[in-house]
């Protein structure tokens, strides 16, 4: 008897693995990205999350109640662009540090979605070694927003 339910144990374990398998995206490849900064006594905000076919900014303030949203398209070619700054092998490495919002200060947030994982950093810019990748993607980043965007 315990040889038979030892089996069977086996077997469903050994079918459970399998089907994770099958179920895993053979290509690791970026599927959405948010940028935000939210600072702490003053209220301020701004979000922006793209995926590959749109972008969407929001920007207000808590404190007076204002708040913008502006949102578009984006091309194929601006979207490759955009995660081309990004290194996937080393996203599990990057560093965030210590949130500063509660401290009045204001808290860099990016939010980076792959076919396989989701990825979180704040206030990342201390880690100086793997921080370039966020600094590219700012710099792709300011050059497809209008300058009015909220």
């Amino acid at each position: 008897m315990k040889i038979f339910f030892s089996t069977i144990l086996l077997l469903t374990f050994f079918s459970c693995t399998q089907e994770v398998k099958k179920n895993t995206p053979k290509n690791n490849e970026i599927t959405f990205i948010s940028y935000s900064n939210v600072s702490g006594n003053l209220g301020n905000y701004n979000i922006i999350k793209i995926t590959k076919d749109s972008i969407t900014s929001e920007q207000g303030n808590t404190t007076r109640q204002t708040h913008k949203q502006w949102a578009s398209k984006i091309q194929p070619q601006i979207w490759k662009k955009l995660i081309s700054s990004f290194d996937l092998k080393t996203l599990n490495h990057i560093k965030s540090s210590e949130s500063v919002q509660a401290k009045g200060g204001i808290d860099e947030v990016f939010q980076i979605k792959t076919s396989r994982k989701s990825h979180v950093y704040v206030n990342s810019y201390n880690d100086s070694l793997h921080y370039k990748q966020f600094a590219r993607f700012k710099s792709q980043l300011e050059k497809i927003l209008p300058t009015e965007h909220p």
